[in-house]
């Protein structure tokens, strides 16, 4: 029985092993680019709060560069691809 779930499961865990591999390097080339433009949004941020004195937009903007950064969005990503791996691997194991 075992082996059979083993042969059944087989396709799944490939696929989802290419996924795995194929959205890690996704996840880490946009976290190098995102980070890149986050620096950038954060310093639009800055000249909006200091230079034009608009507080609420330049808090807004800085809100933005933090989703954007490699904690907010890509975080997520990540963690979502942990999970997506943890299920391949529970399926591997059976």
């Amino acid at each position: 029985m075992r082996i059979l779930l083993k042969i059944l499961f087989f396709p799944i865990t490939l696929i989802l092993t290419v996924l795995i591999l194929f959205f890690d390097f996704i996840c880490l080339l946009s976290t190098a680019v995102l980070s890149i433009l986050s620096f950038v949004v954060f310093m639009i941020a800055l000249g909006t709060i200091f230079i034009l004195r608009e507080t609420p937009e330049g808090i807004k903007i800085i809100v933005l560069a933090y989703l954007i950064s490699p904690y907010g969005i890509p975080m997520f990503a990540a963690w979502l691809i942990a999970k997506i791996e943890g299920l391949n691997d529970l399926l591997k194991s059976i």
